[in-house]
């Protein structure tokens, strides 16, 4: 259900909690702050995490160590939202750099 908060926060633009690890950003934080790439480098390790547990409880669900199937689609809807999450952010990333490009000097 946080994740499906977090989605709308980011369809509304108020992206500073659209994923996880991601915070608002205080006029006063500054220097002191985590560096953008960092924030980015990170929110993309755990995307990158939530799909390889998906996957392996996935298998685990396949090869019969488990058979639990609620866990198998929750794992999987999550590691999908995170995604999907990930893929606005690029979006607005992309159109905010075209905007810049396209801006006269």
């Amino acid at each position: 259900m946080d994740a499906l908060n977090q989605l709308r926060n980011l369809q509304t633009g108020s992206v500073g909690g659209a994923l996880p690890g991601i915070k608002s950003a205080s006029p006063t934080e500054g220097a002191e702050g985590a560096s953008f790439k960092d924030v980015l480098m990170k929110n993309l390790g755990e995307v990158n995490q939530l799909q390889q547990e998906a996957d392996k409880k996935l298998e685990d669900f396949v090869t019969g160590k488990t058979n639990n199937m609620g866990e198998v689609v929750s794992a999987s809807q999550k590691a999908s939202m995170a995604f999907s999450m990930l893929v606005q952010i690029r979006n607005k990333l992309q159109e905010s750099y075209d905007e810049l490009k396209n801006l006269r000097v």
